[in-house]
């Protein structure tokens, strides 16, 4: 997999670069096979999977990433064959969230496997860097490139769903994906109540309709604070600012997610909460991002 370049680099072979260790010496991926031309394989390898849905939101600290691995679980305990794939290059969260913050990606000899999380198939950009904390310094072709790797060169087999985890805004990755993925099937918009994030995940929303991608709807996360000891919500950040902006833009709502802190010791612990924590309010939502999906 090509990475960002040392002094020494010449663009072609990690395993023969005196900048490997300087420039984080990710792995490269298996050569692809060159009787396939790459259109084609990426074709082969998208037509096993039925629906494409996008988590995403124009706005950073909204909980994309805890809505996305929480969806793609909640999608796999329904009987759905799920891959999870994390597009966040700068800051992937995925691989904390389900407990795989050690793990690596191996490849067979013709492609990436995929990590397997209870039967949910997942890959990030976490499982190929030697340490956690290396920082991936990435101009936009680059993030294209290993985009398009991971979804050419990943064994994702037949899917019903590939919930592809975003990072903010509406920039390389979204566009990178929905070139490379078309037609993406939906996406799912997150944000939390307060105006200021509102106002940015119109954007997304924007971003949508250009794109000719369905917005399925509208997700409320941190809506209401739970207290752990007598369950009263407050509403910290206000509340029905997602609710209202949905019905402005013209597009579904799904519902709340509340800001409960079981929520955080669960995402901590790499236990996705709709497992087990997950209060009544937010098994609705998820309830009806799942069937919106099905019904694609």
């Amino acid at each position: 997999m090509e990475q960002h370049p040392g002094p020494d680099c010449d663009k072609t072979s990690c395993s023969s670069c005196s900048s490997r260790t300087s420039c984080g010496g990710i792995p490269e991926p298996p050569p692809r096979a060159e009787t396939v031309p790459e259109d084609q394989k990426l074709r082969q390898r998208l037509g096993q999977i039925r629906r494409k849905i996008m988590v995403m939101s124009g706005k950073g600290g909204v909980g994309k990433s805890t809505v996305a691995t929480n969806l793609a679980v909640h999608l796999m305990l329904a009987g759905q064959r799920v891959g999870l794939l994390d597009v966040d290059i700068h800051g992937p969260s995925i691989p904390g969230m389900l407990h795989l913050d050690h793990a690596r990606v191996i490849g067979d000899g013709e492609a990436l496997l995929p990590l397997d999380y209870s039967g949910l198939k997942v890959m990030s950009i976490g499982f190929l860097l030697p340490n956690a904390d290396d920082a991936v310094i990435w101009r936009g072709p680059m993030k294209m490139t290993v985009i398009r790797q991971f979804l050419e060169d990943v064994a994702w087999g037949d899917l019903d769903c590939l919930v592809v985890d975003l990072p903010p805004g509406t920039g390389d990755e979204p566009l990178s994906v929905c070139q490379l993925a078309a037609p993406v099937d939906g996406a799912v918009i997150v944000t939390t109540p307060q105006r200021i994030s509102t106002s940015d995940v119109r954007r997304s929303i924007r971003f949508c309709q250009k794109t000719d991608i369905p917005v399925l709807g509208v997700v409320e996360n941190m809506s209401g604070f739970v207290c752990p000891k007598c369950g009263e919500i407050t509403h910290i950040f206000k509340a029905g600012g997602g609710e209202r902006m949905a019905a402005e833009m013209g597009v579904p709502f799904f519902g709340r997610v509340p800001l409960d802190p079981r929520i955080g010791v669960a995402s901590d612990d790499g236990v996705p909460f709709i497992c087990n924590q997950a209060s009544p309010e937010s098994v609705q939502t998820f309830d009806r991002i799942a069937a919106s999906i099905q019904a694609l």
